[in-house]
């Protein structure tokens, strides 16, 4: 028989382990139902080894919607899974956003398509994007139509037929306006100056509890103030006066026709009134392999704006 100490020992370890298993339940409820942004990759079209091309994740009720696909998407995705990412896994990726078609945010499309298809993926890809995105989807699924030939066939023969059509990819040319809609998220794409760059969008995700805008590569634009107007958090790219000053007069006038300068986006985001600013892509055209230092940009930005800021890096969470 149990003496009493004994009795209200094992009452007291049951009430723990309920209160454990609540508390559990309650966090992992949280954790997948809470909007999340995951920086993929926080790069540049220079190889920095510690920044992959640029993409981004943003998950809601543990589906992900993945923006851009960069150099290194794929694992990067993998990194974020290991880190505890509930949702975010490269066979979970179906809903693909591109800002617009240059290679440092597309150059990872063929890995997207192909190595979450080569382990497992059972669905399309359903991309959108801007006007040649299908040309260019056209094209990759081409060049790889050997290696798809032989993996389709080598899914049959394994017993896999569920993945055998898995490396499918719908594209979608879009334009300005509402582009995708479910339970999680609207969607609304809107054009931004990218010098010559027809095609260049930012996009505004709306979820349950938060709205989210990413600018992509712009210039300043007035439609990322719109678009934000108080949004909880913003996304956009950057280059520090610092760098501006240290190049040449035609790249100087480059920068001011594809990107923003510290002062520019303070100015932007005093209008924008974001919630958080996040700085990504930390552009430097013609100061390819001298100083960029990311703190000369935050402390720029810094004297200029008083909003909440913060500089990206590749898996950071928030």
């Amino acid at each position: 028989m149990f003496t009493r100490p004994c009795l209200i020992g094992l009452c007291t370890v049951a009430t723990c382990c309920l209160l454990s298993l609540h508390v559990n339940a309650r966090s992992q409820r949280e954790s997948t139902s809470k909007t999340r942004i995951v920086l993929l990759g926080t790069g540049t079209p220079s190889p920095d080894p510690e920044r992959s091309g640029p993409a981004t994740a943003i998950v809601v009720n543990g589906t992900p919607y993945l923006i851009d696909f960069g150099p290194g998407v794929v694992r990067r995705m993998a990194a974020a899974s290991q880190k505890g990412v509930l949702g975010l896994s490269v066979l979970n990726i179906k809903h693909v956003f591109v800002t617009h078609l240059h290679s440092d945010h597309t150059a990872g499309y063929p890995d997207l398509i192909l190595t979450p298809w080569s382990v497992g993926r059972t669905h399309a890809l359903e991309v959108y994007g801007p006007r040649g995105l299908a040309n260019m989807t056209r094209h990759i699924l081409e060049a790889y139509a050997e290696d798809i030939r032989i993996r389709r066939q080598d899914k049959n023969t394994l017993g896999r037929p569920d993945e055998v059509d898995g490396y499918k990819v719908n594209a979608h040319d879009i334009v300005p306006g509402i582009v995708y809609q479910d339970a999680n998220v609207k969607v609304t794409a809107f054009l931004v100056k990218h010098g010559d760059v027809s095609g260049a969008f930012g996009y505004r995700f709306e979820s349950p509890d938060r709205t989210i805008v990413i600018s992509g590569d712009a210039a300043p634009s007035q439609t990322v103030i719109d678009q934000c107007n108080g949004c909880d958090v913003l996304i956009h790219e950057a280059y520090s006066l610092m760098t501006y000053n240290a190049v040449t007069r035609p790249y100087q006038e480059y920068r001011e026709k594809h990107h923003t300068s510290s002062r520019e986006l303070a100015e932007l985001a005093t209008k924008a009134r974001p919630g958080l600013l996040i700085l990504y892509h930390r552009a430097n055209p013609g100061g390819v392999g001298r100083p960029n230092p990311e703190d000369v940009l935050l402390e720029e930005l810094r004297a200029h704006y008083s909003g909440k800021v913060v500089t990206g890096h590749d898996l950071d969470v928030y």
